[in-house]
Formats: structure tokens, C-alpha cells, sequence
């Protein structure tokens, strides 16, 4: 049986979980929350959805777009509190992402200061990473860091 504290005003839901109401109305915009409307036409939000904008926050400060977000929330369940089954299935949409984003905050860091692949071939050291900006043929762009690896040294 529901009760009526199972259910929050838009200001509540802020105070719990940091958001503006602005930043809630947003989400709600793009489906990540959808609050029922009592009868004077003001929202009320499940108590779940203080667990549906914490992932939200947590995803957008790790980087993830929205769209994504969006994506790996559509297998939570509305009005109800998400179960570990719930969480996990979310868990292996994102995984994948986040090692990608890990694997490129990894390249950055350890090839920052040397050769990136750009093509610009102003570093004395990059052209022995990137002679004749082998590089290029992955496109434009730091392709080092962005996801190509390195070409094998050949002797010169």
C-alpha cells in the first residue's frame, strides 16, 4: 500500500539530491524521470527517483551524454525502487563505456607529453612515433589518444 510520504514534491526531491528544480525539470524533459501529477497539477516523483537522478549525476560527471544515460535507464522500472537485478543490467551498458573512457584517460595521460598523432610533427621526438604523419591514415585529428594505437617502429 502506497503512502503519501512515499511520494515527493519537486522540492523535496531537490533538496535530496542536490539538483535545482530546473536541473529536475530538464531530466524530466528527457525521460529520466516521470513524475504523476496530483490533483491541483503539481508533480510528485517516487521515491526511486532520487536513485534514478543520482546515477544521472553520477554518469554525467564521469562523462557519459545524456543520450546514454537516457539509453541505460530505459530498463529501470518507473515507480518503483530499481532491484539489484535492475541495477545490474544497467551496470553492463555502461561497463563498456566506462573502460573505453578509462583505456582514453589512460593513453592521454601517458602519451600527453609526448607524440599524440595530430600530424603536426613539432616535436623533435614525434617523428619517432608518427615519421611522415603514418598516423594520418586513421583520420584527422590526435589518433593516438583517441583511440588508434601506435604503428609498430620500423628501422630506419
Amino acid at each position: 500500500m502506497k503512502r503519501s510520504t512515499d511520494l515527493l514534491s519537486i522540492g523535496q526531491l531537490a533538496d535530496r539530491t542536490g539538483l535545482s528544480v530546473s536541473a529536475i525539470r530538464f531530466y524530466e524533459t528527457k525521460g529520466l524521470v516521470a513524475p504523476m501529477r496530483n490533483a491541483g497539477g503539481q508533480r510528485r516523483f517516487h521515491r526511486s527517483d532520487i536513485r534514478r537522478l543520482s546515477f544521472v549525476m553520477i554518469a554525467q560527471q564521469l562523462g557519459l551524454p545524456i543520450r546514454d544515460i537516457v539509453f541505460a535507464l530505459t530498463s529501470l522500472p518507473q515507480g518503483r525502487a530499481p532491484t539489484q537485478k535492475d541495477w545490474t543490467k544497467i551496470s553492463k551498458k555502461v561497463r563498456d563505456e566506462l573502460d573505453n573512457r578509462i583505456d582514453a584517460l589512460t593513453r592521454t595521460r601517458k602519451n600527453l607529453d609526448s607524440c599524440i598523432g595530430c600530424g603536426c610533427l613539432s616535436l623533435k621526438k614525434c617523428t619517432l612515433y608518427n615519421p611522415d604523419d603514418k598516423a594520418s591514415v586513421h583520420g584527422a585529428g590526435p589518433r593516438y589518444i583517441i583511440g588508434n594505437r601506435r604503428e609498430p617502429k620500423t628501422a630506419r
